[in-house]
């Protein structure tokens, strides 16, 4: 075996997902299998043990291949700053920024790293499921592409594409996705998978049959719409994947409204959250839902100073304010913790400095070295790992609760930390303080799984469905 490439009909159709739950199919059948994504654009990311930054959903396929996460699974990361702007990191590393001018013409230097690395891991491993980025049929992006039919040209990689049809318009997208390619590209194409399917097959095998007719394209098989897996998504377009599957407005002790920043980062930081019995989590843009909650949770942000802005302009800020003057629970991660302290000092992106939300004892300095690290300590006793991934450095002044590289004042908590919440122990402990702060009688459930169980739960899941739904010896063929 060589590699196989699973691209997709559009960005958020089900790759990521996909090539998770494959990995392990793969696995299980005795292939030393390795995910692979050439270059991802995602604000979702992760640190490796060895000190490298890849996305979120790489190393969660990495998990489930059995195989140790590094920047050789992820070369490039594209992390948005602007509509016009990204963040590069390339091998793991902060390597300066791409504007939207440059992103199909100036790409050769991490086209050829991205190739580096799948030939470093095509020559350690059996077999390499490598996920596409948005969709094939980008036309307008072609010349500069590495990451969908450029990549799979330069290798002789096979390509099955992931069609959604939870989102309608599934056989347009199929069929277009053959059509708009050249021929050269059009001949590595396999087949094709249908994601999140509800109903009765039978009525959509017809039109199949006519995809099939019409392209010569395989049919490798429909998967079904699995509810309460949401794992570790990597794109924007859908942040709070579990929404819907948690407790629901009768049912929860304690309620959590999470802030959609425009430029959201980590925010897999509330899924723990969300997956804890008793807990819902929303996530919101509307200040209303921001005051009656429970906990606010500000998550990361790759922009700190112009999300702060929106904040202000949308009233979530003085619901903030009124919160913190009421003792009422508020948590903020990283840059949602850098917005609540005094000032903001940030020249690497060159915003200038501008006050915070004052309600915090700290001044926040951005450096340009990016802090990279895997954390680990106690709060209470309870053991607590996370990871951080930020320019801001914050100054706290002395004689204050310390909370995991921040500060806790009364109801309001701040963190540098991502990720602590997926600490079981800790997650429920500090709940429970947040529960007596808010005068709510959560309390955990003994028989709840932790979060790293139900993790591992959800890819079995995945890997079930495909083992019954796909035809796994036909698409894994397609690498011999």
């Amino acid at each position: 075996m060589t590699g196989l490439l699973i691209a997709g009909t559009s960005s958020d159709a089900g790759k990521s997902l996909f090539v998770t739950g494959l990995c392990r199919v793969a696995r299980r059948r005795g292939i030393d299998v390795a995910p692979f994504k050439a270059q991802n654009m995602s604000n979702n990311s992760m640190v490796c043990l060895d000190g490298s930054e890849i996305g979120r959903a790489q190393y969660l396929q990495a998990t489930a291949a059995g195989v140790t996460p590094s920047s050789v699974l992820n070369p490039v990361l594209l992390k948005p700053g602007t509509d016009r702007r990204s963040f590069v990191v390339l091998r793991g590393r902060p390597a300066g920024t791409l504007e939207a001018g440059e992103y199909a013409t100036s790409r050769r230097h991490l086209a050829e790293a991205a190739y580096a690395a799948y030939e470093e891991l095509a020559a350690e491993h059996e077999l390499v499921i490598c996920e596409g980025a948005g969709s094939p049929a980008e036309i307008n992006l072609r010349q500069g592409d590495y990451t969908n039919m450029g990549l799979a040209r330069r290798f002789g990689l096979p390509v099955a594409v992931v069609g959604d049809i939870d989102r309608g318009g599934v056989l347009a997208s199929l069929y277009g996705t053959w059509a708009l390619l050249d021929d050269a590209d059009r001949s590595l194409l396999a087949g094709y998978i249908i994601n999140k399917f509800r109903g009765d097959q039978a009525i959509l095998d017809p039109g199949l049959d006519e995809i099939t007719r019409r392209t010569g394209l395989t049919n490798f098989g429909v998967l079904p719409y699995l509810r309460g897996v949401w794992i570790d998504g990597e794109d924007a377009l859908e942040v709070g994947r579990w929404r819907g599957d948690g407790a629901e407005d009768g049912d929860a002790d304690l309620t959590v409204a999470a802030v959609r920043l425009p430029r959201i980062s980590n925010a897999t930081d509330v899924d723990a959250l969300a997956q804890e019995a008793g807990v819902r989590v929303v996530v919101t843009v509307d200040a209303a839902e921001v005051e009656k909650a429970d906990l606010v949770v500000l998550p990361g942000t790759r922009s700190t100073l112009s999300d702060l802005a929106w904040l202000r302009a949308t009233g979530i800020a003085d619901a903030i304010r009124r919160r913190a003057e009421q003792g009422r629970p508020v948590l903020g991660i990283c840059g949602g913790f850098q917005m609540l302290a005094r000032t903001i000092d940030d020249d690497v992106e060159g915003q200038g400095v501008a006050p915070g939300l004052g309600l915090l004892p700290v001044d926040v300095a951005f450096h340009e070295e990016k802090v990279l690290g895997r954390p680990s300590g106690q709060w209470r006793g309870h053991a607590v790992d996370g990871y951080t991934i930020h320019h801001g450095r914050p100054c706290i002044d002395p004689g204050h609760e310390p909370f995991l590289d921040g500060v806790r004042v009364g109801a309001l908590w701040g963190t540098m930390w991502h990720g602590s919440m997926e600490s079981d122990d800790f997650r429920r402990a500090w709940l429970r303080e947040i529960a007596a702060q808010a005068s709510r009688g959560w309390e955990p459930r003994d028989d709840a799984p932790g979060f790293a169980a139900g993790r591992e739960s959800m890819i079995e899941t995945v890997a079930d469905a495909i083992e019954t739904h796909i035809d796994v010896d036909a698409l894994l063929g397609l690498a011999r």
